[in-house]
């Protein structure tokens, strides 16, 4: 009985001793370095949580603005360091990009998580509105947006925005039809620019 228990235990001990030797063996490092994810591994991920808040209206286009400037700042930087180093990195250069990128990551969860939303409304206007903003976040999503192309896309938006809001307050919560050709016309601009900038 006291035998047959304590193979039962060695069997277990080794069932959890072999997975790790296993991974060492395979070259496999268990550093925080390299389970970290690597610069671009985080770009990306930073990007598609901008594109879901874009896309979820969580983000609005002036708070995309401002993230957008930050990433763009830090892609920058980053090629001002591989420049200056043959291309490559240093770990302070490293360290540096990180901490940037945990201050953008903290305003994303941030900007994400307040009061301000984007909102539309029902008619012709807030669908081309929600349209454009649909386009801004797949282009950012799939990477045919840089940083800063969406930051001047997202100020465009954002003068819009705020001039719908001026026509609005200053028609009793409506716009006339004027009010509508010239929004449509901007945004006209726009889409030909989102468009342009995704496929250039």
């Amino acid at each position: 009985m006291k035998s047959t228990k304590f193979i039962l235990k060695s069997a277990a001990l080794v069932a959890l001793c072999v997975p790790a030797a296993f991974a060492q063996q395979s070259g496999t490092s268990t550093t925080p370095s390299t389970n970290s994810p690597t610069i671009q591994q985080r770009k990306e991920n930073q990007q598609d949580r901008i594109a879901n808040g874009i896309q979820s209206g969580q983000l609005t286009a002036g708070e995309t603005k401002n993230l957008e400037n930050k990433e763009a700042g830090i892609n920058k930087e980053e090629s001002n360091m591989r420049a200056s180093d043959n291309g490559h990195l240093t770990t302070a250069d490293r360290s540096k990009i990180n901490n940037q990128q945990n201050h953008v990551s903290n305003q994303i969860y941030t900007d994400k998580h307040n009061a301000n939303t984007a909102h539309y409304g029902n008619n012709e206007v807030g669908q081309r509105r929600e349209n454009q903003q649909d386009r801004i976040a797949n282009g950012v999503r799939n990477g045919s947006l840089k940083p800063g192309q969406t930051a001047k896309l997202e100020g465009k938006e954002q003068g819009i925005n705020h001039e719908v809001a001026g026509m609005r307050q200053a028609n009793g919560g409506k716009l006339t039809t004027a009010d509508k050709k010239t929004v449509n016309h901007q945004q006209n601009k726009v889409s030909k620019q989102i468009y342009n900038k995704k496929h250039s």
